[in-house]
């Protein structure tokens, strides 16, 4: 089972606060382990200015303004450029599935500070990572829920309208979920 280019959505009560609420799109997925970033969860008060000042480059000039996401709690001072596919960067673009891209390296962040990035981005600060075994443990303890990616959900809805829209795109009413797990 290759989870690539989906969501994972974190159930209520998973037990880790970090990901409550977390809306997950999985960059990588294999026996080795899996990587994915958090679409839903914006770092308060950073921006793409603060970021550029910090690699000490060029600050934004005529691009639009972006937020930063918390992508994960691994590697939180790495950054990630999760957007469309139709931007290829000079050095290193990952595709990943039909209209989502990777890219982590300088040259995108200065082409979205100028305008010339992709058409739709998310940034991010930091990664979700799992050794091998350990997601698809989490999923079968009911920590996890998966799907496809809604059409607009990544790049085209507010954060805090993620996690429901990734809910109720396989019939779950968020409503209607509960914090604790049950066998039949």
């Amino acid at each position: 089972m290759d989870l690539t280019g989906k969501l994972l959505v974190a159930m209520p009560g998973m037990g880790d606060p970090r990901f409550d609420h977390s809306v997950i799109y999985l960059v990588s997925h294999s026996d080795e382990g899996a990587m994915g970033l958090i679409v839903n969860k914006p770092a308060p008060g950073v921006s793409l200015a603060d970021v550029l000042d910090q690699l000490e480059s060029a600050p934004p000039s005529g691009g639009p303004l972006h937020g930063v996401h918390f992508g994960g709690p691994v590697e939180t001072g790495r950054g990630f450029v999760l957007h469309s596919d139709e931007y290829c960067s000079a050095i290193h673009t990952l595709t990943i599935a039909p209209g989502f891209a990777l890219t982590a390296t300088l040259d995108i962040l200065e082409d979205i500070a100028q305008g010339n990035g992709p058409e739709s981005s998310l940034l991010m600060l930091g990664y979700s990572g799992w050794g091998p075994g350990q997601l698809e443990g989490e999923i079968a303890q009911n920590g996890w829920l998966t799907c496809d990616v809604p059409s607009g959900l990544v790049f085209g809805m507010t954060d805090d309208k993620k996690w429901a829209a990734a809910l109720e795109s396989i019939g779950i009413d968020p409503l209607g979920l509960s914090a604790t797990a049950g066998h039949a």
